[in-house]
């Protein structure tokens, strides 16, 4: 085949229905429950925090669901992205490897996050909603829906973790360019948030209590809904654009993957490649492995339990069946602020919990050393959230050499890292910890 770089679609190739993987999974998930009856949650149990039609998209099992002409309009600002052969990235580590990776570092934030930011926007905008609040950790979520927010007329709160709003600036004066409210969480805000700098004043923040004070601020008004940047299978279904394009490129390249690899915090990216390519394994297509990969300070997947959690900190949220560190855990304080979260999506964790997926946990160190390679060799400064998928791709390279196996690997470089270049600073000066 002739040697290209690059593989691309058109935008009438781009995807026009969202993948819900509910649909096809041979182990139907644990409901969520209802955190004061502990009883399943229903529809009307939302309905106060999201827009209607987000909620009957979290409670959907039709395989897939139809994009709306006014979100693909939207999408195809920056959508379809390419996706691209690393043949630098190879030859460096030579290695019989194929590796690929597709570049959602192209949308106006800069990450995939858009994918899902635009739809929710949309739906409560249509709903008649004039406010929405949310929480961010590495800022990118909270980047994305600060744009979509503003192109829909929405007014938008941000409740940015603490150690991320002092070391991302740039991310702050993102959403602060595209007219967001942006709060380092915890805050004197919310109630949540004042008992919280009560008990732990020195407290550098989490994304469970950001998103209790997003939530307890939308609850308090009924014109303003809470926006959530992962976790929710809305949410996963929203970014499955990435994966459903990822099919129709990896054919053209004439190539199937043999492993498709993730960052992993609460399961957005991670979810946007991996669900489209499970959907072939799930009903018997193309047989291969997935990797989410998680930092090693924050391990829910490889060293949480299995069980039932609040998805934030003070438990206004719906108990969730997943993999948990714990709902008031405390991650150090690392860069990949985007994955500082405490447990992993139900869908996911189900999907672990059946072997379909595999776990893998990186320590700070080896992200920041195979990020600098692939900025060096494939061009792109990558997030500290995406060098995790970078590592674990890089390992699969490795071991495919020493087995003398050709191996073909796909990864999602979920976003790049020019605002995250204090975090390189630190690692050039040999200040991060492991």
């Amino acid at each position: 085949m002739e040697k290209i770089k690059k593989i691309t679609l058109s935008e009438k190739e781009m995807p026009t229905q969202w993948y819900n993987i509910t649909a096809d999974l041979p182990n139907a998930p644990l409901p969520m429950l209802n955190p004061k009856t502990k009883q399943p949650a229903t529809p009307e149990d939302l309905l106060p925090i999201f827009a209607e039609e987000l909620v009957k998209q979290e409670f959907s099992t039709s395989p897939f669901i139809d994009i709306p002409e006014e979100v693909q309009d939207l999408y195809r600002l920056w959508r379809p992205t390419p996706l691209v052969r690393a043949y630098a990235l190879e030859k460096a580590l030579d290695t019989p490897a194929h590796i690929y990776f597709k570049n959602e570092s192209t949308s106006m934030a800069g990450s995939h996050k858009p994918n899902t930011a635009i739809p929710q926007a949309y739906y409560n905008h249509r709903q008649g909603i004039r406010r929405l609040t949310t929480e961010t950790g590495g800022g990118q979520w909270g980047s994305a829906l600060s744009f979509a927010a503003k192109h829909f007329g929405l007014e938008l709160t941000v409740f940015m973790v603490r150690v991320s709003y002092e070391q991302k600036p740039y991310r702050k004066l993102m959403m602060q360019t595209w007219g967001a409210e942006v709060i380092p969480s915890p805050s004197r805000r919310t109630a949540t948030g004042r008992k919280i700098l009560h008990e732990t004043p020195d407290t550098p923040g989490s994304l469970g209590t950001a998103v209790s004070e997003a939530v307890e601020m939308a609850i308090s008004d009924p014109g303003t809904n809470y926006a959530i940047g992962s976790v929710m299978n809305h949410v996963l279904l929203h970014q499955t654009v990435i994966g459903e394009e990822a099919l129709k490129q990896m054919e053209k390249a004439e190539e199937m993957p043999d492993v498709v690899i993730g960052c992993f915090g609460g399961g957005s990216n991670f979810a946007g490649i991996a669900f489209p390519f499970l959907r072939q394994k799930l009903t018997g297509k193309h047989n291969l492995r997935v990797v989410a990969v998680e930092p090693l300070s924050c391990p829910k997947l490889t060293q949480g339990t299995f069980r039932y959690d609040f998805g934030d900190t003070v438990g206004l949220t719906p108990l969730l069946p997943m993999y948990t560190l714990g709902h008031t855990f405390t991650p150090a304080s690392i860069h990949a602020g985007g994955l500082r979260y405490h447990g992993a999506g139900i869908a996911t964790s189900q999907l672990l919990k059946d072997g379909y997926i595999e776990a893998a946990s990186v320590p700070q160190t080896e992200t920041f050393q195979t990020g600098v390679l692939f900025a060096r060799t494939e061009g792109i400064i990558p997030a500290p959230e995406s060098a995790h998928a970078i590592a674990q791709a890089i390992r699969e390279a490795k071991r495919a050499k020493e087995e003398g196996k050709q191996r073909t690997i796909l990864f999602n470089l979920s976003g790049h890292g020019l605002v995250d270049l204090y975090a390189y600073e630190q690692y050039f000066a040999g200040k991060l910890p492991s």
